[in-house]
């Protein structure tokens, strides 16, 4: 009951990191269908093969062997030669066939699941010692389904042998008294038809329960939502702690972009909710440069330390909201926006001019 409980709680699919994991256990999506119906392709190319090119070539051989035996010689290095030549082909063939069946061992593995080497399925576990944990694997819901999984692989495989014999029957039933040149052949086609029958249905099978394995194995690899959370913290660091993160870094970079404020040639704001100190100096830079931008308080600090230093205040509250939302701090502002920012500084300039020309003299006392 506790484990069909906690199998209800993991209704999340399963993570990357999750699947990583059980790959590097040995827990895969495998089905060993896929290595039969491999197999048995592997087996029908190698009667193929063997019944095709090598049988007709060494047919030939004996043919004229047994119709001419003068024309070969008899001497040892002539016979030598000849079982060499026999030997070559035969071992040829059947190198051919074997590599076939390794490929096919290889590619049922792989195919289904990217390469994985581990060693913890050799591992003795006491779980397997377990009696009445063995006795669930015999008796158990596994053990069912692989006993119906088996039926219907021998309904499949009956219906394809039937399907595959059925309109040679009577041909069958006069199977003996064939002649031998025109049993041959006859065998050979049936047997290639019987083998590629055999494997379609292998492929059909094997298709049908890969499909059911990795559905089972996802659903078995499900998590709940507190082990994705767990994960995400494992992966990312603890919320708190990034928040926390964030914040020393904004508190950092607001002091850094305050301590610019002073070298600020004005500031334009919307009077005040929005404050943008820029700095135009031709021999720094061709355009102005953000030094600081802020809104409510941030802005309000902006003008504080802008009067404390007695640096030029604008005010033009469509310029402030369009340089707030394209200008980056320490970043020369958007080209669109040099118009109207060089009005602005043209503003300050004709203002500091008029300022110098009045002198200390003329200033009010």
């Amino acid at each position: 009951m506790a484990e069909g409980a906690d199998q209800e709680d993991r209704t999340e699919e399963p993570t990357p990191r999750k699947l990583e994991e059980a790959r590097r256990k040995g827990d895969i999506i495998y089905t060993p269908e896929v290595g039969a119906a491999l197999s048995l392709f592997a087996v029908a190319f190698g009667v193929a093969f063997l019944s095709g090119p090598l049988a007709g070539s060494l047919g030939r051989l004996l043919t004229s062997f047994i119709a001419a035996p003068e024309s070969f010689a008899t001497d040892p290095r002539a016979l030598q030669s000849l079982a060499m030549t026999l030997t070559l082909r035969v071992l040829g063939a059947l190198g051919l066939l074997a590599l076939a069946f390794v490929l096919a061992a290889l590619a049922a593995r792989y195919v289904q699941d990217k390469p994985t080497f581990t060693s913890e399925k050799m591992k003795p576990t006491i779980d397997r010692l377990d009696p009445i944990k063995g006795f669930g694997r015999v008796f158990g819901q596994a053990a069912f389904a692989n006993f119906l999984k088996a039926l219907a692989k021998l309904t499949v495989v009956g219906a394809a042998l039937a399907w595959c014999l059925w309109p040679h029957v009577e041909a069958l039933a006069v199977l003996p008294n064939l002649d031998p040149a025109a049993l041959l052949p006859f065998v050979k086609e049936r047997a290639l038809e019987l083998l590629m029958t055999l494997a379609a249905a292998a492929a059909l099978i094997a298709g049908i329960d890969y499909v059911f394995t990795r559905q089972s194995f996802m659903k078995r690899m499900r998590m709940s939502r507190e082990e994705v959370k767990r994960e995400f913290r494992e992966r990312e660091g603890d919320p708190h702690v990034r928040l926390r993160i964030r914040q020393l870094r904004a508190e950092r970079a607001k002091k850094r972009m305050m301590a610019n404020v002073p070298r600020a040639s004005v500031v334009v704001t919307n009077p005040t909710h929005y404050a943008i100190a820029l700095r135009y100096e031709p021999n720094e830079a061709p355009a102005p440069i953000c030094l600081a931008k802020g809104v409510d308080e941030v802005a309000l600090r902006i003008r504080e330390l802008a009067e404390e230093h007695e640096i030029p205040i604008v005010e033009d509250p469509p310029l402030a909201r369009a340089l707030f939302a394209s200008a980056d701090v320490d970043e020369a502002i958007p080209r669109e926006h040099y118009e109207a920012v060089a009005k602005v500084i043209g503003i300050v300039l004709r203002l500091a001019a008029r300022r110098r020309s009045r002198g200390p003299a003329n200033r009010p006392q």
